[in-house]
């Protein structure tokens, strides 16, 4: 990856009617810079302003105000000109054609396409290029559009919500398929709620809430940024005991087990085994899922606004 930037957006913002005289800040002065061959999350809950940024980049809205390039160029020409490619989460199949012969017909609607058997394979639609796309499933489906985003051969690809509706099992075989093109050097941009997409395969990710950017950094600075881990332990403090305890956040007991929030868990567990009788000692950093509840917790309201929980798995690592 270089660091020539393919994506740059300055101070975007871009508010519609709320249906009571005010208006809502869907995105409230975003800032972003994509460099060439970067695989980028945006991450948030619904209406945290995904959808609208993405449908600013592509040039599907015009933002109110800011300055948005892509390529060099503006995003209505990058479209155009193959250089910018998208996988949406609805839109744009007849149900009546076959999955093949939808590719073929959009084929021939671009001036230099990408064979069709190769993106027909590449995506992994060969074995219902026969069936009709009104029968196909939705993750069939799903795979159709990401056919017809290779077409134009392009060098960013953008994803919104790519596997809703999909099984466990599709959307492992999807990210699969995009981290092969990631790995060609094809610059991805997807908004997600699936946490586990976030960690598995972006390597950047961008935190958004209620129309702006809360972190944005590698996926694993993003995590650390709510600070940042949890240890826990079988121990049973008295107050004055657990008041002495050194470089915690937040404690919670459960049964026998006590679990410390810390911004230092090498501290921390240095701490508890050998200054207590603490045993059987884990740590385990914060997942996405954590880092979003506690950055959101901390980010300015501009109103009542409940998030969906957020899920993902994280790992225990015996210490």
């Amino acid at each position: 990856m270089v660091s020539e930037s393919v994506i740059s957006a300055r101070d975007v913002r871009m508010s519609f009617p709320d249906g009571a005289g005010g208006h809502v800040h869907a995105v409230d002065g975003v800032d972003l810079e994509v460099a060439r061959g970067e695989v980028l999350a945006l991450l948030g809950p619904n209406g945290a302003g995904k959808t609208t940024l993405l449908d600013v980049l592509l040039g599907l809205t015009t933002p109110h105000s800011g300055d948005v390039s892509v390529g060099g160029l503006n995003p209505r020409a990058a479209v155009q000109s193959g250089m910018l490619s998208a996988l949406l989460q609805t839109g744009g199949l007849l149900p009546d054609l076959t999955a093949g012969e939808t590719v073929r017909m959009i084929a021939a609607l671009h001036a230099d396409p990408a064979g069709v058997d190769e993106v027909i394979d590449t995506a992994g639609v060969r074995p219902f290029a026969s069936r009709p796309v009104g029968k196909c499933s939705g993750g069939q489906q799903q795979r159709l559009r990401f056919a017809l985003a290779l077409l134009p051969r392009p060098e960013i690809i953008v994803l919104d919500e790519p596997t809703a509706g999909m099984d466990v099992s599709a959307r492992h075989e999807f990210w699969d398929r995009m981290r092969a093109q990631a790995d060609e050097g094809v610059t991805v941009v997807f908004a997600t709620h699936y946490l586990e997409e976030a960690e598995q395969f972006a390597r950047r990710t961008v935190l958004m809430d209620r129309g702006r950017v809360l972190a944005d950094g590698p996926t694993d600075e993003v995590r650390a940024r709510a600070g940042a881990a949890y240890v826990t332990v079988s121990w049973d403090p008295t107050a004055a005991e657990l008041a002495r305890v050194p470089h915690v956040v937040r404690a919670d007991r459960e049964g026998a087990r006590t679990t410390f929030r810390t911004e230092d868990s090498d501290g921390l567990a240095r701490y508890l085994l050998t200054a207590t009788d603490a045993r059987g000692l884990t740590v385990r950093p914060a997942s996405l899922e954590e880092a979003f509840r506690l950055l959101t917790e901390d980010s300015p309201a501009t109103g009542e606004t409940e998030h969906p929980v957020l899920v993902a798995d994280s790992e225990e690592v015996s210490a």
